[in-house]
C-alpha cells in the first residue's frame, strides 16, 4: 500500500462519497475551523492526501455516523434542528413558534454531540 492515498482511492476503500470527505475535511464558515480535525494532510497547494491514520479516522467517523446504512440518529434529530430552523428563518405572523430557550437548549445539545464526535475521533 502506497504511503499516501488521494481522495478518490480514499472513497474507494472507505465507501464514503468524496464530497463527504470534503465537506467534513473544510473550513466551517461561521466558527473558521476545520469541521473535522486530522482527515486529511494538505500540500502547500491544498491537495488532500491521506495516510493510514486518516483512514482509521475516517473508518471510525463513517461507522459513527452510519449504522448499519441508517444515519445515527442524534445525527437525524440535529439535522432535523437545522432544517426546521432554515424554514423558520423568515416565520409567518401570527404562527407558534419553540421559544428562544427551546432553540438554545436544542443548539446545546447538538454542541454535546458534535463534541462528543470529536472526543471519539481523537
Amino acid at each position: 500500500m502506497k504511503k499516501y492515498l488521494n481522495i478518490s482511492e480514499v472513497s474507494k476503500i472507505v465507501g464514503i462519497k468524496e464530497h463527504t470527505i470534503r465537506y467534513w475535511d473544510s473550513v466551517n464558515p461561521k466558527t473558521d475551523k476545520i469541521r473535522i480535525e486530522g482527515i486529511s494532510t494538505k500540500s502547500k497547494a491544498g491537495t488532500r492526501y491521506f495516510n493510514s491514520d486518516n483512514l482509521k479516522k475516517l473508518q471510525k467517523l463513517k461507522s459513527l455516523i452510519y449504522n448499519n446504512g441508517d444515519h445515527n440518529p442524534s445525527l437525524n434529530l440535529a439535522e432535523q434542528i437545522i432544517s426546521s430552523k432554515r424554514k423558520n428563518s423568515n416565520p409567518p405572523k401570527n404562527t407558534n413558534f419553540i421559544s428562544n430557550l427551546e432553540k438554545s437548549e436544542r443548539i446545546q445539545k447538538i454542541d454535546q454531540i458534535l463534541k462528543k464526535m470529536r472526543i471519539f475521533l481523537k
